[in-house]
């Protein structure tokens, strides 16, 4: 979707200024929004690419106001709300009032570390040979979905050339709305600034870009 978290090659929001030494947490709840966070998606009822689309349908007014582990926090109350292990009332009161859902799992803290180090793998096999080669010229395709995706909104119906062919991977636009994973390969793409950018970008820059399969065609 076009949300407000999609601001590649947008004006106005002021320029990225890293942090020096920057700390993993600015403050003591940060560290304890991760770890719900974690905690709630362990317990199963919905994977990475839903809880991404989920930060993604906050109200860009909202979005933007909000630092990022509070954007994190407003996306789980959703999806827990969405998932009935809590209800509107619940996060008014902020007190379990209303019968709630039983989860699959429920992560244990002396699991953490062992949950913590497996991660969460995305890779998948896919069968039949790559669609695209390296050195190949592509171009994006030019699709506006209200749903999920990993194509970035500066990119779209753009000519780049395949730089390298990845393995298969989940594919994000259908697993994020519980229509399975159906993986696909994933092709790194290099795009040039003028490509992306028009008239006046720099000339020296080039982006590149993890595409699945079905975004790309033969340019």
């Amino acid at each position: 979707m076009n949300g407000p978290h999609d601001l590649g090659g947008q004006m106005g929001f002021g320029p990225v200024a890293p942090e020096k030494d920057e700390p993993y947490f600015h403050a003591e709840w940060e560290k304890r929004a991760l770890g719900v966070t974690l905690t709630a998606g362990a317990m199963g009822a919905w994977n990475i690419d839903e809880s991404r689309h989920m930060r993604e349908s906050l109200h860009p007014a909202d979005y933007y106001a909000s630092s990022y582990y509070e954007i994190w926090i407003k996306a789980l109350e959703r999806l827990l709300e969405r998932h009935r292990f809590v209800t509107a009332r619940d996060l008014a009161e902020g007190a379990a009032i209303d019968p709630a859902a039983e989860p699959k799992r429920v992560l244990k803290a002396e699991n953490v570390p062992t949950v913590l180090a497996k991660g969460g793998p995305c890779d998948r096999p896919v069968e039949g040979a790559p669609q695209f080669a390296p050195g190949q010229r592509v171009r994006t395709k030019n699709f506006h979905p209200t749903g999920h995706t990993r194509l970035p909104r500066y990119a779209r119906g753009k000519e780049g050339v395949i730089e390298a062919v990845r393995e298969g991977f989940v594919f994000p636009d259908s697993n994020a709305h519980g229509r399975g994973e159906n993986p696909q390969r994933v092709y790194t793409v290099v795009f040039t600034a003028g490509e992306l950018w028009g008239e006046g970008a720099d000339s020296t820059l080039e982006v590149s870009i993890d595409a699945w399969e079905s975004y790309l065609e033969p340019a």
